[in-house]
């Protein structure tokens, strides 16, 4: 489904199904170099399961267009005009990663219209290490390949994911790849992760979320560590902390589990 979002066309993906308003509506918001694609089972679930479902690619990423958000404030913001170029009055948001502190500044910003807030891998301050932050300039294929390395724990996925034997390092490496080559103007790559690293308002957005917040965490995330939501779910008025046995890649190193913790977040 294309929309137009702030002049510029914006992709989500439906789940397979035709879109309607008047359904509850989930959205899912990527991490840095990342598309839609990596909320593939969890996506279809719900679209299958009386959701509304817009999987977005974020501006500037693969099928959006427009200038990548430089900050996340601002892609919050754009998360925010998503909704009203959809006609949706309110709805339940799902981040990872970077995408998870875009949910939370968009969740804090507009607390009537989110129901549900659930940040999957996320930390804050969710801090870069300035050799990541380098290489994403001077050798981004060489920072795509210590990403991967940070961010999985296993080397091929349980059945749910994109199929036994597949090579997680390896399909994560190519989206990556594919996401920052499809931007020939902006190196998304640093952008994301410098919006990451700057971000500094994460415990006052808490503070002002009314919604419900899940903290869906990997107990062997190296890029996210669980101990790194500690402020978080300490400032949040309804927080539950659920970990799963995964890396930073929850979505496809625990397909199972972190549908199941959303389904039954977003069902209670």
């Amino acid at each position: 489904m294309n929309d137009t979002v702030n002049g510029h066309t914006t992709y989500c993906y439906t789940g397979g199904k035709p879109f309607d308003a008047a359904k509850p509506t989930v959205v899912f918001i990527h991490g840095v170099l990342n598309d839609h694609s990596v909320w593939i089972l969890q996506s279809r679930w719900f679209a299958n399961h009386g959701w509304n479902v817009l999987a977005v690619d974020l501006p500037g990423h693969c099928k959006s267009e427009g200038p990548p958000p430089a900050s996340v404030e601002e892609a919050a913001q754009f998360v925010i005009a998503l909704l009203d170029a959809a006609g949706v009055q309110k709805a339940a948001l799902v981040g990872h990663s970077f995408g998870s502190l875009i949910a939370l500044e968009a969740a804090s910003r507009a607390p009537q219209r989110i129901t549900q807030l659930a940040m999957v891998g996320t930390a804050y301050p969710m801090v870069v290490s300035p050799a990541l932050l380098e290489s994403s300039v001077s050798d981004p294929q060489r920072a795509i390949a210590m990403v991967n390395t940070f961010s999985h724990s296993l080397l091929a996925p349980p059945p749910s994911s994109l199929g036994p034997g597949t090579w997680l390092y390896g399909s994560s490496r190519a989206l990556m790849r594919r996401v920052l080559a499809s931007n020939r103007e902006a190196n998304v790559f640093h952008i994301g992760f410098k919006a990451c690293n700057d971000y500094a308002n994460g415990e006052a957005a808490i503070e002002k979320v009314q919604c419900p917040a899940l903290f869906l965490l990997g107990d062997a995330d190296q890029m996210t560590p669980p101990r790194a939501t500690k402020a978080l779910v300490g400032k949040a008025r309804n927080a539950k902390v659920v970990t799963v046995h995964a890396g930073h890649a929850l979505m496809s190193e625990a397909p199972d589990e972190v549908l199941f913790a959303l389904r039954d977040f977003l069902n209670a």
